[in-house]
C-alpha cells in the first residue's frame, strides 16, 4: 500500500460526528466527534465493547441514520443532511451494506433480492444477478427463499445483496458473527477480493480474524474513536485516522 495516500484514493469520510437520542429527560451522546477516512483497496475494522457506539457510527455512514453534528462524504460527495430519499440514491450508487440482521426480504428469491437492489440503480452496468451468485458460491440457490437457507448461506447472499451495484465502499456489521469457522474464514476471503477490486472495506466486529486481516483497526469507546490494535497487515506509514 502506498505510504502517503492523496485525497483522491479516500472514498469514505467522516468529519466530526456526533450523535445524540433523547429520551425524556435521559439524553445519550452515541458519538463524540468520530472522525475518519477509508480509500479504496483498504479494509478498516472497528471494535469496542458493546454500547460503544459502532453500530450508530455504521448507520451514520451509510447515511441509514443521520448524525447530529459533523458530516459523512462517499465517494466525494457528502450524504448526510439530506433527505432520505437523496440519502437512499446515493447509498443504492456508491455503498453497499451488510447488516448484522442481514439484507433479505424474506419473501423474495435470492436472485430477486439482488434484482430489486440493482433496480435501484438505473444506468449503470451491473453484473448479472447469477454471476454474483456464483461468484459467493451460491449459484443453486439462486431460487431459494432466505427461510430455506442455511446461516452461512444467508451471509453470503447478504454479501450478494451489497455487492449488487459495485460500490465504492462496503460497510458491514458483524457479518461474520454467527458463523462457523470456515464460512468465516470464506466470506472474509470474498471480503478481501473486494479491496482487491479497488473497494474501501469497513467492518465492525468481533472477530479476532477479522481484526487480524485488517489494514487499520479503530476503536471505539465511549462514542471516541482512537487506533487500536493492528492489524497484520497495517504498518505504520498506512495508519491514518483524522480526529
Amino acid at each position: 500500500m502506498r505510504a502517503d495516500p492523496s485525497d483522491d484514493d479516500v472514498v469514505l469520510a467522516a468529519r466530526e460526528l456526533y450523535r445524540f437520542y433523547r429520551a425524556g429527560e435521559e439524553e445519550t451522546l452515541a458519538l463524540r466527534g468520530v472522525s475518519l477516512r477509508v480509500r479504496r483497496g483498504e479494509t478498516v475494522a472497528v471494535v469496542g465493547p458493546s454500547g460503544a457506539g459502532k453500530s450508530t457510527l455504521l448507520a451514520c455512514l451509510a447515511g441509514l441514520d443521520e448524525p447530529s453534528g459533523g458530516e459523512v462524504r462517499v465517494a466525494g460527495v457528502r450524504i448526510s443532511h439530506r433527505p432520505e430519499t437523496e440519502r437512499a440514491r446515493l447509498r443504492a450508487r456508491h455503498v453497499g451494506v451488510l447488516l448484522q440482521s442481514r439484507n433479505l426480504l424474506p419473501h423474495l428469491t435470492v436472485r430477486d433480492n439482488i434484482r430489486l437492489a440493482q433496480h435501484a440503480v438505473r444506468g449503470r452496468p451491473t453484473v448479472q444477478a447469477g454471476a454474483l451468485l456464483e461468484q459467493v458460491g451460491l449459484g443453486r440457490r439462486a431460487g431459494a427463499l432466505p427461510r430455506q437457507l442455511s446461516g452461512g448461506e444467508l451471509a453470503r447472499a447478504g454479501l450478494a445483496v451489497a455487492l449488487a451495484n459495485s460500490p465504492a465502499v462496503l460497510l458491514a456489521d458483524e457479518p461474520t458473527g454467527e458463523l462457523d469457522g470456515v464460512t468465516e474464514e470464506l466470506v472474509l476471503r470474498m471480503l478481501r477480493d473486494r479491496t482487491a477490486d479497488g473497494c474501501a472495506v469497513l467492518i465492525v466486529t468481533h472477530s479476532a480474524e477479522a481484526v487480524r486481516g485488517a489494514d487499520r483497526v479503530i476503536t471505539l469507546d465511549g462514542g471516541r474513536a482512537h487506533e487500536g490494535c493492528e492489524g497484520t497487515a497495517q504498518t505504520e506509514e498506512s495508519s491514518h485516522v483524522l480526529r
